[in-house]
């Protein structure tokens, strides 16, 4: 095995969970907007400011709901 195929997992793995950091913690909340957060984690993750948008959404949590009989 190439010297630099121990390098390509533990980099891009890594890297990959930590772009999907926000989604991660949201699955893991039970979060409502999961979905929402992994499409703004998918979509624009990539500027920074949507990746802190959505860490900041998954980590906020949920207002409980309220039902009015």
């Amino acid at each position: 095995m190439h010297p630099i195929a121990f390098l390509f997992f533990p980099f891009f793995g890594f890297g990959t969970v930590l772009y999907f950091l926000p989604t991660i913690i949201a699955a893991f909340k039970s979060k409502r907007d999961t979905l929402s957060i992994f499409l703004l984690n998918f979509f624009l993750g990539w500027t920074m400011i949507g990746w802190l948008i959505a860490l900041i959404w998954s980590a906020k949590s949920d207002a409980p709901v309220v039902r009015y009989y």
